[in-house]
């Protein structure tokens, strides 16, 4: 694990993490939990940045205080459950792991080969969460979430038989199954910080396409106007979601659609400028998503004001 300068570390293996932290190798190469009490991990030393090649969920008994978006703040200051997918740089800036971790279960990839969680667990996108949307959890919630984790940690330390991976599979789709219940409950019971997440996101298309961001960068993506409010792009779009029933790419060709209506409408430019003063590279690719938003091409709509 050579690290070059201001590189961020690698963990490719499950056994690599175990060396780093100084704990016996895992039982089983693609599945391990190390658990707090048991191994005294202290995530004081985690690498400010680094990425892993396998899955990690982490169950943190403080986060330390309220969390802020926008304006607000999540009510919840007890522990909470991070998520982490393979490839994903973790740390940097003020974001690295300060706090010690009761549970943490690492999962290869390939432990899930020949099972449907193999292909589901990617359509899980709090595995791509940024660690300031954890999720926090409400006394009942941690105590659902630790007896899993405690099933998971008697079957992986102490019976290991063919019958392990069926059960723990079955475990961890559990674990997710509620996470994704319990990050629903997050989106839902935080009115005030998703009314506020709504002006700001429709502040900054409004700034986008009102200055000339839009000429010079193209149609605005869903990165940059997680960027902007702070938030990964996955998160900004499940709580859309979960707010207004559209994801932040679909609240974006809601607003390209919005100002193509009214320069068609005020305007005698072409298809083809109208595209271009949207930021399409192609008139094409905008005439395509216009039809599919209106089921009328530019040019109809346009008929409808002659």
């Amino acid at each position: 694990m050579k690290k070059e300068e201001n590189s961020p570390l690698k963990f490719e293996s499950l056994s690599d993490a175990h060396r780093y932290f100084g704990v016996p190798l895992p039982k089983h190469p693609l599945i391990s939990m190390l658990n707090g009490a048991h191994n005294q991990i202290e995530l004081y030393n985690m690498p400010q940045r680094h990425v892993l090649g396998f899955y990690k969920i982490s169950y943190k008994p403080k986060l330390g205080g309220k969390v802020k978006y926008g304006q607000g703040y999540y009510d919840f200051d007890e522990g909470g459950l991070l998520f982490a997918s393979p490839g994903q740089v973790i740390g940097g800036d003020d974001n690295g792991d300060t706090v010690c971790s009761q549970y943490t279960l690492l999962i290869h990839p390939d432990f899930f080969l020949g099972y449907p969680l193999a292909k589901k667990i990617k359509q899980y996108g709090f595995f791509s969460y940024a660690i300031n949307e954890t999720l926090h959890l409400s006394e009942d919630e941690k105590t659902t979430i630790m007896s899993i984790f405690q099933i998971m940690d008697a079957e992986l330390h102490n019976r290991i038989d063919d019958f392990s991976q069926d059960v723990v599979i079955s475990q961890i789709e559990l674990l997710l199954n509620y996470a994704n219940r319990f990050y629903k409950r997050q989106f839902i019971t935080r009115k005030a910080v998703h009314n506020d997440l709504l002006e700001r996101l429709e502040e900054s298309l409004n700034n986008y396409f009102n200055d000339d961001t839009l000429l010079r960068q193209g149609v605005p993506t869903v990165a940059y106007l997680a960027k902007e409010l702070n938030l990964s792009p996955s998160y900004l779009s499940d709580m859309l979601r979960s707010l207004t029933g559209q994801s932040a790419q679909q609240h974006i060709h809601d607003k390209l659609i919005e100002r193509a209506k009214e320069i068609l409408s005020t305007t005698n430019l072409s298809v083809a400028e109208v595209a271009y003063a949207l930021g399409f590279e192609y008139a094409q690719s905008f005439s395509k998503l216009f039809k599919s938003k209106t089921t009328l091409s530019p040019l109809e709509f346009r008929q409808q004001f002659n």
